[in-house]
Order: structure tokens, then C-alpha cells, then sequence
């Protein structure tokens, strides 16, 4: 266990070194085609399409491998990798994390079921607390690529979360978010959805 620990961590390490020389200004550049529905600072006007802005740039990395793998599905998506390099996808990494994301407010019905889920979870269903992963104000790990959450549209979440729980999406670790999300009902996942809008 002590041995898998400290691989792990090594590749960690090494893994953000390489992300340490990631050419935000290349990146600026390679993103032109990604401002159009993320918009140019990676803050997108549409609910329906994630922001970018304030991302881990090891995550966004991960997510245009997957989708250039097929490994993570959506057309669009797949036509806008097809072209790209690894060290493209990291500085395009690099590039969104470098901006600063928007806040946003959560739905105040919502607030108070969507905040004991994402702080406790639901013992009797088994869904374990998304704070445990993605941290207390949302701000996510990078080296085990756990997204940060705060501030991201309530919409998009929603949709991730169902497509984890439908099996549409299967890029996660372990099937992590597939498990925890297949014991969410409707009523949870939008609620957390909401209150992660709004988490600062």
C-alpha cells in the first residue's frame, strides 16, 4: 500500500511538472476555436456548455484526451479535438485555468437539500458527499483530477450528473461518479447542481 502511495504521488509530481511547462500564450491561441461556446476567457454564456475559466488545466487535459479517445463522448466535441496534440490539450489546460470564473447563485428552494448532499451526502442511499472530492467551496484536487465545482452552471451539472448516472458518460476513475450518481434522485441532483452554482 506504502509502495502504490509513492508511485502514485511520483507520477503526480511528474505530471504537474509537465503541466508547469504548458504555454499559456499557445494556448490562448489554440483555444480561438473554443470561445465560441466557452467563451474567449473561458466563462460560457450558455448554462448548457461548462465554464472553463479557473479549471485545472490537468483536468480540461484529461476531458480532450477522452474526448479525442472516444472515451467520453459528444460529437461536437470530438470534431474540435480530432487535430489536437498532447501539448496542445495542455496548454489549452493551461490557458483556461489561468482565467478567473464567474460566480453564480443557487435556486434558494434548493438550497437547503442541495447543501446537505454536497456537505454529507445521503447515508441511506449511500451517496457519498461531493465535498469529500471536489473540497468544501468546490475548488476540486488536480493531482487526483478531480474537477473544481464552484460556481459552474447548474444546467451542465445536472446534465453531467445524469449522463454519469445513465452510463452515457463513463470516463470517470473508477467509476466513481457513475456509482454515486446511478443512487441520486432527480430532485437531489438538481438541488446540488444548484447549490454548487452558487458555491464560492
Amino acid at each position: 500500500m506504502k509502495v502504490k502511495l509513492i508511485v502514485t504521488l511520483f507520477f503526480s509530481l511528474l505530471a504537474s511538472q509537465s503541466f508547469a511547462a504548458a504555454d499559456i500564450k499557445a494556448g490562448e491561441a489554440k483555444s480561438q476555436a473554443c470561445f465560441a461556446c466557452h467563451g474567449p476567457k473561458g466563462v460560457s454564456a450558455n448554462p448548457a456548455w461548462p465554464k472553463l475559466a479557473g479549471q485545472h488545466a490537468q483536468y480540461i487535459a484529461k476531458q480532450l484526451a477522452d474526448f479525442k479517445k472516444g472515451t467520453r463522448k459528444e460529437a461536437l466535441m470530438a470534431s474540435q479535438v480530432a487535430n489536437l496534440s498532447k501539448q496542445d490539450m495542455e496548454n489549452i489546460g493551461a490557458y483556461f485555468a489561468a482565467q478567473t470564473t464567474s460566480t453564480g447563485s443557487a435556486d434558494k428552494k434548493k438550497v437547503d437539500l442541495g447543501g446537505k448532499i454536497y456537505r454529507g451526502g445521503n447515508k441511506t442511499s449511500g451517496v457519498a458527499a461531493c465535498q469529500a472530492c471536489h473540497g468544501p467551496t468546490g475548488s476540486g484536487n488536480p493531482l487526483a483530477k478531480f474537477p473544481a465545482l464552484s460556481g459552474q452552471h447548474a444546467a451542465y451539472t445536472t446534465k453531467a450528473l445524469k449522463d454519469f448516472r445513465s452510463k452515457a458518460r463513463s470516463n470517470d476513475a473508477g467509476s466513481m461518479m457513475r456509482d454515486i450518481a446511478k443512487r441520486m434522485t432527480d430532485a437531489e441532483i438538481d438541488a446540488v447542481a444548484s447549490y454548487i452554482q452558487g458555491l464560492k
